[in-house]
């Protein structure tokens, strides 16, 4: 699947939230890896294809995308037992010498 092919409504529910953490933030140092919170039904190519086409401005060339399902946890409220929903994260890497900016995103169509 190529970038172009993802329709732009798809791309804006594709990517949630950028993951801000202490090991995001080493991944991203060592590995040039941004760590993203996605769609649960979404799969690598339209990871990779709605990265590329959100910050295409920036020309963004994502080389590789990981996935990792996290499990929600089990926490107690008051007297009952709940759980956290689980969700998915994506590892993606960019091409080196490059950066993402989260303030110019695309907003709507070209």
């Amino acid at each position: 699947m190529k970038s172009s092919s993802i329709s732009p409504e798809r791309a804006l529910q594709i990517i949630l939230a950028p993951q801000i953490s202490e090991k995001a933030t080493l991944i991203a140092e060592k590995d040039n890896q941004i760590v993203f919170r996605v769609l649960p039904s979404a799969d690598k190519n339209e990871i990779k294809a709605a990265v590329e086409y959100l910050w295409k401005f920036q020309k963004i060339e994502v080389t590789k995308v990981q996935i990792s399902n996290v499990k929600g946890k089990q926490k107690r409220f008051g007297r009952y037992m709940g759980r956290r929903a689980s969700w998915k994260k994506a590892y993606v890497g960019i091409k080196k010498g490059q950066e993402i900016n989260f303030s110019e995103i695309i907003k709507g169509e070209d």
